[in-house]
């Protein structure tokens, strides 16, 4: 099955133009790599608001996948797991339980990530942290299950269990 995905970066300063979006970068390039298209990106503030018109609107053009990058930790600006949370139908606790329990191999600070994932629809949102490198971490977690969870979503039938 072919997917479709889209990227949305949530950073005050790179929506300002003052930072370069590497972690939105890494994000296209893993996905792409295990033979996913991007076929959006977004570089939006960290506004509730706004980052819920945004999941909604990509949700509404038949993306099979969206991955949030940043917003995911607790400082005052941090509120994309809570416009996630607003827009989605069912959540997916697994896969953020999944990426949080690596993270803690790597780093205690993995225990302060509010990362949510679950399904408006049809399309899978998944948020990641906001570096780089906690972008490579986390989305190597779920990418080994991400073609069969899009698989499933979008319908798929067969059994999942192996004889």
């Amino acid at each position: 099955m072919d997917f479709r995905a889209a990227v949305v970066t949530l950073s005050d300063k790179g929506a300002r133009g003052e930072r370069e979006d590497l972690s939105g970068a890494e994000c296209v390039r893993m996905l792409e790599g295990v033979g996913i298209p991007v076929v959006a990106t977004r570089i939006i503030p960290d506004e509730r608001r706004e980052i819920e018109r945004t999941l909604i609107a990509l949700a509404a053009q038949g993306l099979d996948l969206v991955v949030t990058t940043g917003g995911t930790g607790v400082s005052p600006r941090d509120v994309t797991p809570e416009a996630t949370l607003a827009v989605i139908d069912r959540e997916l606790p697994g896969m953020a339980e999944a990426m949080r329990q690596a993270s803690l191999a790597v780093t205690p600070h993995a225990m302060l990530s509010r990362a949510v994932a679950g399904l408006r629809g049809q399309t899978l949102i998944i948020n990641l942290p906001g570096s780089p490198r906690g972008v490579r971490e986390n989305l190597a977690v779920v990418l080994p299950a991400l073609r069969h969870a899009l698989e499933k979503i979008r319908g798929d039938e067969s059994d999942c269990a192996t004889p």
